[in-house]
């Protein structure tokens, strides 16, 4: 091989300008003269063939078109990890740090900021001192000479290793391993190899809090051959990764309290059962998994499931969940705080966005932030009336009744809602009254214009709104409170109007629509807290 081809690169990384790829082949290719480098590129439109030329196969790509020769001159194999961080931070000629205001200077993405800019230069050539470094994106391939790393750079706890040219696993030990107190690592986008076999634990990673493996092409066997090294883990960030089965983690990951598996695609709901004794695991983020269906078996309605015992943060938004009975199942999660679930199809079942929120607020009992949103005591306390009232009927029809010894509910209607039970227990059966059918809106009275006023803050300008006559008082309170963006405190509506000239209306029942107050158009709604 020439001088210029490391006699490791057959299955190294390399980058060519912006674009990034993995050497399959070294050698000769047919009627051209020297040696070629047969790369795979990670974006298919950078290459021209499968790695097939004139009818000789060279190497072979997971796309047609996904690979292409280059000279190796044109082959960026890397630099090791400390020459990049003196790049980076200016201990080589070439400086490559970024300025940002007057007195900060910003390593990778954290901001520093100095008493004044002559001191920059000299906190730059104390290595020493650097607890944050990132090189992301500066050609990382290997860690250097052995030891170098440790002596040069000994109080590094948070290491940003992302978007480099690491080819294995075994590279990021190297490098983790001459780092004492490393508590942060992010070594995302390096399609790298990792174990497939059970190997000898490193003590690398024994006191590695955060690992972040986005983009890696790790699969979930690769992942607990290595957890066992991660003795102290808390957060896995596992995004991108194809990872499709999941098995269970014995003795491994059991200090996890948040993993991020985003943008796999799960082969089904049951999977995350495999995972779900995880006694640490506080935040599960399963965004754009492809699972259409949630499920905990070993718990009957409104009984409190064995799995997922911590888990208090859950987001299952960009999924394919249709069905409200796995809305139903997460009341079953007995830690469960916090719910992002948009863009799932069940969301299309109700046109009302307001009704929709309700409707989730009251299936989950100890729900306290739907979609980034908090949920004030008063908002759950309507959409629990609410929900008590339009499925009333239903409850009815099913055998539910006023006499406790009479109410007989039937299966499919629990299945339907398990909460109902524990709703009338709470605020009372609904009364006869509450369910009569709702009167059909007139074309002539379906919409009335308001204006809101808040009299405790007379520097916000009244706001003009049209809301149904229909609008229970409950609903335009959970309506004013993202409108006028209040906190959480009771909410104290009354209305003023030009027939009864000096007098104020207080709408004080939750329950009733706005029409039950004789309140018109033009009338002004007055807010207080």
């Amino acid at each position: 091989m020439t001088a210029s081809v490391p006699p490791d690169a057959l299955g190294r990384r390399v980058s060519c300008a912006t674009d990034y790829g993995t050497v399959r082949y070294v050698g000769s290719v047919s009627r051209t003269a020297g040696i070629w480098l047969g790369v795979e590129w990670d974006d298919p439109q950078r290459g021209k063939h499968d790695g097939s030329y004139e009818g000789t196969q060279y190497f072979k790509c997971r796309h047609p078109k996904g690979g292409s020769f280059i000279r190796p001159n044109k082959a960026n194999f890397g630099v090791d990890f400390l020459t990049a961080v003196k790049d980076r931070y200016g201990l080589n000629d070439k400086q490559d740090v970024q300025y940002g205001t007057e007195n900060t200077v910003v390593f990778g993405t954290k901001t520093v900021e100095f008493v004044g800019m002559d001191s920059v230069a000299e906190q730059q050539r104390q290595l020493n001192k650097l607890v944050d470094i990132s090189v992301r994106e500066c050609a990382v391939s290997h860690a250097g000479q052995q030891e170098e790393i440790s002596r040069t750079c000994a109080n590094m706890r948070h290491i940003n290793l992302s978007k480099n040219l690491i080819s294995s696993w075994e590279t990021v030990i190297a490098i983790a391993s001459q780092v004492q107190n490393l508590e942060t690592l992010n070594v995302s986008e390096n399609k790298m190899k990792f174990p497939s076999t059970s190997t000898s634990i490193s003590s690398a990673f024994s006191k590695l809090k955060v690992l972040a493996l986005n983009q890696t092409e790790i699969t979930w066997t690769e992942v607990l051959l290595c957890a066992g090294g991660w003795p102290a883990l808390e957060e896995l960030y596992l995004s991108s990764n194809n990872i499709t089965v999941l098995e269970r983690p014995d003795n491994v990951l059991q200090t996890l309290k948040l993993l991020d598996l985003s943008d796999n695609q799960l082969l089904d709901g049951n999977q995350l059962h495999l995972i779900a004794h995880l006694p640490r695991l506080e935040q599960l983020i399963l965004r754009n998994t492809g699972i259409s269906s949630i499920h905990f078996p070993d718990a009957r309605f409104g009984c409190k499931t064995k799995m997922f015992p911590s888990l208090k943060r859950l987001a299952i938004n960009d999924n394919k969940i249709s069905q409200w009975s796995s809305i139903n199942e997460l009341d079953k999660l007995p830690s469960l705080r916090s719910l992002q679930c948009n863009n799932n199809p069940f969301m299309s079942t109700e046109k009302n966005p307001e009704t929709l929120i309700q409707l989730i607020i009251a299936k989950i009992s100890q729900l306290e932030v739907l979609n980034n949103c908090e949920i004030l005591p008063a908002e759950r306390r309507g959409a629990e009336l609410d929900y008590r009232k339009i499925f009333g009927n239903d409850w009815l029809e099913a055998g539910g009744h006023w006499n406790p010894e009479k109410n007989k509910p039937s299966e499919e209607f629990l299945a339907a809602h398990p909460r109902y039970p524990s709703l009338c227990l709470k605020y009372g059966a609904p009364e006869e009254g509450e369910l009569k059918g709702r009167q059909p809106l007139t074309l002539k009275n379906q919409l009335l214009t308001l204006t809101i006023k808040c009299p405790e803050k007379p520097e916000q300008k009244p706001v003009e709104k049209k809301l149904p006559e229909s609008m229970t008082i409950q609903k335009v309170k959970g309506l004013l409170y993202r409108l006028l963006k209040i906190p959480g405190s009771e909410l104290k509506l009354s209305y003023e109007s030009s027939k009864l000239e000096g007098k104020e209306v207080e709408l004080d029942n939750d329950l009733k629509p706005l029409q039950f107050y004789s309140i018109e158009s033009g009338d002004c709604v007055l807010v207080r807290w």
